[in-house]
């Protein structure tokens, strides 16, 4: 027979441990999510210890030769010293271009370490730079205002090469650090310096299996927001229909992550930012790619288009930001966002070029999903609609009309962004005291009688 004692002991002891088993955090919180979402527009940084041969990042290394991967890990590291580094004009871009996260890969899938750890050598501190580059980069964009995320791979080539693993992503059970003890226990280590050494951290993108990271992560932080490993993150894709939220949509500017050298065409301006309203207006946030190159400087294509999407964000911002989607989406060219706090629709009015609804032109807009009223006002972000440069006497007002078919609206171009007025990108109604509406079309039957069809 058991003592009183003993039982009271054990029914406490198991208490204790259900109730801290049920603390174990495994998703993120609901409260951090939605600050998450608002953020809207993010940096990804893709920059590795390859990038002095302008190779795919890493993946070089998968399959290849051991001569090849002992080259890699023993030589590339002798070449990185990007004197041209400057994180503070890379956050100042980003700020601008109306970024308000950014994401850098701490650790791609080759297992350098572009940060001072302790757990390896082949890391940027043994490098003819020899300074923390993710610390530096964290510095700069906080003082910019910028929330902080950091990349990191549970998959580690250099890892996998130093204990005879054959190199490959999720092909082999040792790939997985949940069946690899020796490098989940490695994994946890570096994450714990990521986690611990630079302040707060904001957000993790854990690309690749992130069972015990996860968690782990979360109990040294846990207000940081995962995104892939718990949110669906498509790459180079947006979906057709809008997805439950929260998702992320991953693009680069050319066609790779990493420094092309070899002629590598990029996205127009027009194009991201019609990237960005679409994706926005589908409820999902966007993190757009910069590849530095070896010195540590930008490309110049992707710094223009950073400032054009910044020109862009100068006047349209509060489209993008703290907005939700809405229930349909868009009407033709026309995307749509509704501020959180449900005071304003924005119409994003995309053109197919700069003739299409030029500059000191007139458009009429009938939006069939808008309810409006007596009250309802419309505006154009960024421009007053009172006058168009060098012409006199015109009339540059916004002109409304709630109808059954919906609010019409009739509007002026007058925004001059361009010596030439050959700006191409979209235009921004802002619409108060107004409902959104969800058209329910019946359905039309069809005479069979000859000749009807």
């Amino acid at each position: 027979m058991f003592s009183k004692k003993f039982v009271i002991l054990l029914i406490c002891t198991c208490f204790t441990i259900q109730t801290q088993a049920q603390k174990v955090q495994v998703n993120n919180k609901p409260e951090r999510v939605n600050w998450f979402q608002d953020l809207a527009f993010g940096m990804f940084i893709h920059w590795n210890v390859d990038v002095s041969l302008g190779a795919v990042i890493s993946h070089s290394l998968a399959g290849a030769s051991n001569e090849y991967v002992e080259k890699y890990i023993q030589e590339l590291p002798k070449y990185f010293d990007p004197k041209k580094f400057n994180p503070t004009e890379w956050a100042k871009n980003a700020k601008l271009a109306g970024m308000k996260y950014v994401v850098f890969t701490t650790k791609h899938h080759s297992g350098f370490c572009m940060f001072n750890t302790q757990t390896t050598p082949f890391n940027v501190m043994n490098t003819p730079y020899g300074k923390d580059i993710t610390k530096e980069i964290i510095d700069a964009f906080r003082k910019e205002g910028i929330a902080i995320g950091i990349y990191f791979s549970p998959e580690d080539f250099n890892y996998f090469h130093k204990n005879n693993i054959q190199i490959g992503r999720l092909q082999l059970p040792e790939h997985f650090p949940a069946n690899n003890k020796g490098l989940m226990d490695y994994d946890k280590k570096q994450l714990k310096e990521l986690l611990t050494n630079y302040g707060k951290i904001d957000i993790l993108f854990i690309d690749g299996p992130g069972d015990g990271l996860r968690e782990y992560a979360w109990s040294l932080n846990p207000e940081l927001v995962i995104t892939r490993d718990i949110m669906t993150t498509p790459e180079q894709n947006t979906p057709d229909e809008p997805m439950a939220r929260p998702w992320e949509a991953c693009y680069t500017m050319g066609t790779d992550w990493q420094y092309k050298p070899t002629n590598d065409p990029h996205k127009s301006g027009t194009e991201i930012i019609n990237m960005l309203v679409e994706i926005r207006a589908k409820g999902g946030n966007f993190l757009l790619n910069v590849g530095p190159k070896q010195d540590g400087e930008l490309q110049i294509e992707q710094q223009s288009l950073l400032q054009e999407i910044a020109l862009w964000n100068f006047a349209n911002a509060e489209a993008i930001h703290e907005v939700k989607p809405l229930s349909v989406v868009r009407e033709d060219n026309i995307w749509f966002t509704q501020s959180n706090d449900e005071k304003y629709i924005y119409a994003i009015v995309q053109r197919s070029g700069y003739e299409d609804w030029k500059y000191g032109t007139r458009k009429n807009f009938v939006l069939t999903h808008i309810e409006g009223n007596a009250n309802t006002k419309v505006s154009i972000l960024g421009y007053k609609s009172e006058l168009v440069e060098y012409k006199k006497d015109f009339d540059a007002k916004i002109y409304t009309a709630p109808t059954n078919i919906g609010l019409v609206v009739s509007a002026v171009n007058g925004q001059r962004f361009y010596t030439n007025n050959q700006w191409k990108n979209a235009v921004v109604l802002k619409i108060e005291n107004a409902k959104f509406r969800k058209l329910n079309t019946p359905k039309a039957s069809q005479s069979n009688i000859d000749g009807a069809k």
